[in-house]
């Protein structure tokens, strides 16, 4: 549990007048409340985008990979590279989070949950390519190491392909149980606050039994930090042992020892990229913003300047090493002055662009922290870090040691589609997500409120006491008709506001609901308890809302429907 006192000069990490039941609705609401338009905006281009990519990969089953623009001397090209892009961009969310958590960072909460889901749904897209690049995905099994059956043959475990299947299933599955044990207390708050039957029932089983017992938070932090240790160490050996197809090799460009910790580098830079890009999606597409703020934001840009300085020494270090070693080979690698000037010149340039001098702008502070540049910043290092490997893998393999076999690669329309259906793919599966699954560890969010709240901080600054501020009569009081705890209807509060549609103080008028016949001031005070003041929002009240408020009041069933309480007030609105 985080400390209440923080030193007044830092901002806030909690934006707005929050209390803790506000965490629990703002929270609960993309999960429990209908899609928004930006949701389905955002999600039929990611679905065009997946169902495209699906066409293409049926094809390519259906016809060969002859198909992509593969050939003799380009075996591997734009397959791989998609890959290993992939490979970089999911191995950094297990990272941010677990590092994160080792070092007791409090703006962790608002950005721990997506960089892990990242991890997951990254490492799902990475895998696809070396399946459908069998040629014969069915036979995909081939690769674990097991006798097939035509006897005991077994896979060739000195293949460094062997050892990145090993290291990404190892860090899948770790990063699949640290992120799960992270979300146990938002499923236990999702099934507390679900109306649902069926929903209540699903996370009752995803929660695991969460009851929030002292004992439960308590294994809670043991198993997290544990889960984070292993996991910190686990993301450098994988992505070093990703790096080693390309290091245990002797092609020219390739056979770097600054391969490994160059490529981890690399996957930090791009994960945190890729990160940023999606927070700023999400924190507007699930109204998320008081808990995703600029401050985050920067914090996020600072990381991404250190990392983008450590993968500019590699790349000076790179090509500074070609240079120097006089092998005339090593001028037709992929950072040397023959790449700069060669046919691949355009991607050797958009490389640098993208990932030095693009990055440099978030030096200057009024930049760093605002969204939308942070945005394209963000999106321009993803391009830029597929680049990367595009340049790793094509420029290199296009010249070799014989001119003879020397040639130029061209994608297909196949080999685009396949990536842009995996981009569809992942941000599908993002959404879906965000759609089930809690985005903000609302839980930890909680105990950062006090010592981080914009509310908490302003009480602290004006030299009051924090007693009993941390009290929400919506939560607190006494139900006005039932005389019970408020908080015992407040999942089916929150869905009856969310239909009738939330009321906005700083725009809306507050209307005398007393004019409404039936509505007496006992009535009206409980409907301004729930979040209900004005004729608009009442007159959207249906028969299912009429029921649902019946159930809320348990009193005077059915008065509602049959003094036609919202067609009184669109008479009223009328007036």
């Amino acid at each position: 549990m985080s400390s209440h006192y923080e030193a007044p000069i830092r901002e806030p990490l909690v934006s707005g007048e929050k209390s803790y039941h506000d965490i629990s609705l703002d929270v609960g609401a993309p999960v429990l409340g209908k899609a928004n338009k930006a949701w389905w905006i955002v999600f039929s281009i990611a679905l065009a985008a997946f169902l495209w990519g699906v066409g293409c990969i049926i094809y390519t089953i259906s016809t060969g990979i002859g198909v992509w623009g593969l050939n003799k001397t380009i075996n591997w090209a734009w397959d791989i590279t998609n890959f290993v892009w992939w490979v970089g961009i999911g191995h950094a969310g297990t990272l941010i989070s677990a590092v994160l958590l080792l070092f007791r960072q409090k703006w962790r909460m608002a950005v721990n949950r997506s960089a892990e889901a990242m991890t997951i749904f990254a490492v799902v897209q990475a895998g696809l390519f070396p399946i459908i690049h069998m040629g014969r995905p069915w036979l995909a099994y081939w690769v674990l190491p097991i006798p097939n059956q035509f006897g005991s043959l077994w896979v060739n475990f000195n293949s460094p392909l062997l050892w990145d299947v090993f290291a990404i299933s190892t860090y899948l599955s770790v990063s699949l149980v640290f992120w799960w044990t992270g979300l146990l207390p938002d499923f236990a708050m999702i099934r507390d606050r679900a109306v649902k039957p069926f929903q209540k029932k699903i996370y009752t089983l995803l929660s695991f039994g969460w009851s929030g017992r002292a004992k439960d938070w308590q294994r809670f932090e043991e198993v997290s930090l544990v889960l984070a240790g292993l996991a910190t160490p686990l993301v450098l050996s994988v992505h070093t042992i990703v790096s080693f197809d390309f290091a245990t090799s002797v092609v020219p460009g390739w056979h770097s020892t600054i391969f490994p910790p160059y490529f981890v580098a690399g996957a930090i830079f791009s994960g945190f990229a890729m990160v940023q890009t999606l927070l700023i999606v999400m924190r507007k597409v699930s109204n998320l913003e008081d808990y995703i703020t600029v401050l985050h934001i920067e914090y996020m840009n600072k990381v991404i300047l250190l990392t983008g300085g450590i993968v500019s020494i590699a790349y000076g270090t790179e090509y500074f090493i070609g240079w120097y070693s006089g092998n005339p080979y090593e001028n037709y690698t992929y950072l040397s002055f023959g790449a700069a000037t060669g046919p691949y010149w355009w991607a050797f340039w958009a490389l640098i662009i993208c990932n030095f001098v693009v990055p440099l702008t978030l030096w200057v502070k009024k930049w760093r922290r605002n969204i939308m540049w942070t945005f394209v910043v963000a999106f321009i290092i993803n391009i830029g870090m597929w680049f990367e490997r595009f340049n790793i893998i094509v420029v290199d393999l296009s010249k070799g040691r014989s001119p003879s076999g020397w040639a130029m690669f061209q994608p297909t329309f196949v080999d685009i589609g396949i990536f842009i259906g995996t981009i569809g793919f992942f941000f599908v599966l993002f959404l879906l997500y965000a759609r089930t699954f809690p985005t903000i560890a609302q839980a930890e969010v909680k105990t950062i409120l006090k010592s981080s709240g914009e509310r908490y901080k302003r009480l602290r600054s004006e030299g009051k006491t924090l007693e009993g501020a941390a009290t929400d009569k919506r939560t607190s009081s006494i139900d006005t008709f039932s005389g019970e705890p408020q908080h015992k209807h407040s999942g089916e509060i929150a869905l009856l506001v969310d239909r009738l549609g939330a009321f906005d103080p700083k725009t809306e008028k507050k209307d005398d609901l007393q004019k409404i016949n039936g509505i007496g001031p006992k009535s009206a005070l409980h409907l301004n308890d729930m979040g209900i003041y004005s004729y608009v929002q009442i007159s959207r009240m249906t028969k299912r809302e009429y029921d649902l408020f019946d159930s809320i009041t348990g009193a005077l069933k059915g008065k509602a429907e049959r003094e036609d309480w919202a067609g009184q007030a669109k008479k009223l609105l009328n007036e």
